[in-house]
C-alpha cells in the first residue's frame, strides 16, 4: 500500500474508533477506581502487543490517537508488553510533581479491547520518572490470565522469572535514551498508597473546578 493511501486509512480508522466512544460515559470521571473484591478498574488505551499510541483526552474523557507533527503516533519499539491504560478517578497533578495525567497501569494478560474497562488484581508498582515528572506505572494482572493466582510482585518474580525485568526494561527504553528512568519496584501496599493519593488529588481537582464554575 502506498504511503499516502496508508495514511488516509489510518486517519479513517482513528476517526471511526474515536467516534465509537462518543456515546460512552467519560472514561476518566464516570467509572470508580475500584471494582469488586478489592480489584481495580483499568481503562484500556493500548492493547497488549500494539504499537499504536492512543490516550485519553482529559477534556472529554474519550480515547484518541495521539498525533505528532500531524501524524498518528506509532511507537518505534516492540509492542507493549501488556495491556496499557489508566485508573479512572485518579490524577498525578503537576503541582505534586506528576505529569498531569491519570495514574497509569499495565495489565498482564491476553489483549483487551481498546476502550474497555476491565477489573484486575493489583500486584505492585514500577516507579518511573519521565524527564523529571512522576510517571509511575501500577502493575496488575487480568482475571483472564493464568497469572491471576498471584498476589504480589514477589510471587510474580518467583513463579515467572523475567517478567518484572521485561516491564522495567521496556518502559525505560521505549522512548529512547535519556527520557525514562526507574528507581525500582514497590509492593502492593505501596502501590495502593500511590493509587489512593492519586484519587485524593483527582477529588481535590474536581472540587476546585466546581468552586471555580460556581464563582463564574
Amino acid at each position: 500500500m502506498k504511503a499516502a493511501a496508508r495514511l488516509i486509512l489510518i486517519v479513517i480508522l482513528a476517526t471511526a474508533c474515536s467516534g465509537s466512544n462518543s456515546s460512552r460515559l467519560n472514561l476518566i470521571n464516570d467509572y470508580p477506581s475500584f471494582s469488586g473484591n478489592g480489584n481495580i478498574n483499568a481503562v484500556i488505551e493500548i492493547p497488549a502487543g500494539s504499537v499504536e499510541k492512543w490516550e485519553v483526552d482529559k477534556a472529554d474523557g474519550k480515547l484518541k490517537w495521539e498525533m505528532v507533527n500531524d501524524q498518528p503516533r506509532i511507537i518505534d519499539y516492540i509492542g507493549y508488553p501488556g495491556n496499557y491504560g489508566f485508573i479512572p478517578q485518579t490524577l498525578l497533578d503537576k503541582e505534586s510533581g506528576g505529569d498531569g495525567d491519570p495514574l497509569d497501569v499495565i495489565i498482564l494478560g491476553p489483549p483487551e479491547e481498546r476502550g474497555s474497562v476491565v477489573s484486575c488484581k493489583l500486584l505492585g508498582i514500577l516507579y518511573l520518572t519521565d524527564r523529571g515528572e512522576q510517571d509511575d506505572k501500577l502493575i496488575a494482572v487480568s482475571e483472564k490470565s493464568s497469572l491471576y493466582k498471584l498476589n504480589s510482585l514477589e510471587e510474580l518474580g518467583t513463579a515467572y522469572p523475567g517478567i518484572k525485568e521485561i516491564i522495567q526494561l521496556w518502559f525505560t527504553g521505549y522512548k529512547g535514551p535519556g527520557f525514562m528512568s526507574s528507581t525500582g519496584f514497590g509492593s502492593k501496599t505501596q502501590a495502593v498508597e500511590v493509587l489512593e493519593y492519586a484519587m485524593t488529588r483527582k477529588a481535590a481537582f474536581n472540587n476546585a473546578k466546581t468552586v471555580n464554575q460556581k464563582n463564574l
